[in-house]
């Protein structure tokens, strides 16, 4: 099986992991929806479309500051550009509410299946580690040992979604509000360090785009969790 037949199938996944996950939220903890009826439409279009165009810019703009031609996707990218339009769409159409609190688990669990398919997509994903001497290393095909980052980042969300579920069952109302903010901060946090294990070009003060877009989460999640616990 070729490596795009290999991600595509995963991507495919993660989004029908993604999707089953807030059917069930909808009917479970999170059975009243934080948008009204008629701006519901409007508020999925901006949520694709942002994340679709956050991907693919920041996916290929890492690519060119790489040195390496084409274009790219980003899971950094489109979850950047998806708060971004709906934080837009909201603005413009006077919804005053948080909306996110339902996302956190399907966002967590949709990067954690997601990640599964760079890692078996090899080199041409171009999302592998930089080279290790640890035991662990992981062979992309070229016979140098890796860090399987993909791998860790698969960890990181999982072991998040455990304990977020955990907290809901226990009936933690902090978590319940605030699960999508500290999910997007745990991400970026996370993401940030991983970034480091990674063969990317670098843009201001040694940092690669993905992680100055990871600052920009940091700051957008804790910002946002502070003002909600007010």
């Amino acid at each position: 099986m070729s490596p795009t037949v290999i991600h595509t199938v995963f991507d495919c996944l993660a989004w029908l992991t993604s999707l089953a996950t807030l059917l069930v939220l909808r009917r479970t903890w999170f059975a009243e929806p934080a948008v009204e009826a008629p701006l519901r439409f409007g508020y999925f279009a901006a949520l694709v479309a942002g994340a679709g165009f956050g991907s693919w810019l920041m996916g290929t703009a890492n690519l060119w500051v790489s040195g390496m031609p084409g274009f790219g996707r980003s899971i950094a990218g489109a979850l950047g550009g998806a708060i971004l339009a709906i934080e837009i769409y909201k603005k413009t159409s006077g919804i005053t509410v948080r909306t996110g609190a339902v996302y956190a688990l399907p966002l967590v669990l949709g990067i954690a299946v997601g990640r599964i398919g760079c890692l078996l997509a090899g080199l041409d994903d171009f999302t592998f580690g930089i080279p290790t001497k640890a035991t662990w290393g992981w062979d992309f095909g070229d016979g140098i040992l890796r860090h399987p980052v993909q791998l860790y980042e698969s960890v990181a969300m999982a072991a998040f979604a455990l304990f977020y579920v955990s907290r809901l069952q226990c009936g933690d109302d902090t978590w319940k509000q605030n699960g999508f903010y500290f999910a997007v901060t745990y991400y970026a946090g996370e993401r940030l360090i991983l970034e480091f294990l990674k063969p990317y070009g670098t843009v201001f003060f040694g940092l690669s785009i993905f992680q100055l877009l990871c600052l920009f989460l940091l700051t957008y999640g804790l910002l946002m969790a502070r003002t909600n616990a007010r």
